[in-house]
């Protein structure tokens, strides 16, 4: 059990959500990962880690979707059900090692923060370390994703911007029509986080997007929130991202075209 909770308000207020004080934190990846996945409602959306519950209630309050979590650390996947409770929204959490998933339903979309960190200084928590630090490798995380989507649905991560090579080598086979989305803090300004979302049976060009720009001053040289419109209506409004940014038509449209 957690020493001492807090409660963080997300999307402005929208979500109440209950965080340990000292362990893992959830702050804005969970956010723009939620925004990233083209969920309809009535649609069923799986996560694998996740964690106390951020990245799935941010989707499901935006789009109506139906929830299902995985969750490795019973305390986190405790609050990540509190929360939902308390949110009022669907998130059914399941308890288990993604590499030993007894999992077998199909999703209409796959979504995952997952630990991106090979090396460095342990953490002196241990529930924190566990969600930063690589067990398993990218590449099995992508092929539990793409296993447990039906034909068709998309898989999305985010992670950063080191890991890319590593997440295109470990692409699984079955999954193609592969959108990559850098976030950028400021213009001109190297991205450290990147969005990546594929398609199982997508057949079209890699594409690489123009990066999505959070803040809108050169550098943070006042007080006061400074995010671009589109960080705003994501973070604060719990907008999306726009489509079909990330779904490519079976045409082979490409970013920014409009479907016919």
């Amino acid at each position: 059990m957690f020493a001492a909770l807090t409660e963080d308000g997300f999307l402005d207020g929208r979500l109440r959500i209950l965080q340990p004080r000292d362990g893992y934190r959830a702050a804005t990846d969970p956010v723009f990962l939620a925004a990233a996945v083209p969920a309809k409602a009535g649609q069923r959306v799986l996560e694998l880690g996740c964690g106390v519950g951020v990245a799935a209630l941010c989707l499901a309050h935006r789009t109506g979707a139906h929830l299902t979590g995985v969750e490795v650390q019973a305390d986190y996947a405790d609050l990540a059900r509190r929360n939902a409770d308390a949110n009022a929204l669907p998130l059914e959490v399941i308890e288990g090692d993604l590499d030993r998933l007894a999992l077998t339903d199909s999703f209409d979309h796959v979504m995952a923060n997952p630990p991106y960190y090979a090396g460095g200084t342990p953490s002196r928590d241990p529930g924190r370390d566990l969600a930063l630090r690589e067990d398993l490798p990218l590449a099995r995380w992508m092929e539990v994703m793409a296993r447990r989507l039906r034909p068709g649905g998309t898989m999305t991560l985010i992670f950063g911007a080191d890991r890319l090579p590593d997440a295109l080598c470990g692409m699984p086979p079955s999954v193609g029509s592969v959108v990559v989305l850098p976030l950028a803090a400021r213009a001109g300004r190297a991205p450290k986080r990147l969005i990546l979302q594929a398609r199982k049976g997508g057949r079209a060009a890699f594409v690489l997007a123009a990066p999505a720009i959070l803040h809108a001053a050169p550098a943070h040289n006042h007080d006061g929130e400074d995010v671009t419109p589109l960080a705003r209506t994501i973070l604060r409004q719990g907008g999306g991202f726009p489509h079909p940014l990330f779904a490519p038509s079976r045409s082979g449209s490409r970013i920014g075209e409009k479907n016919a």
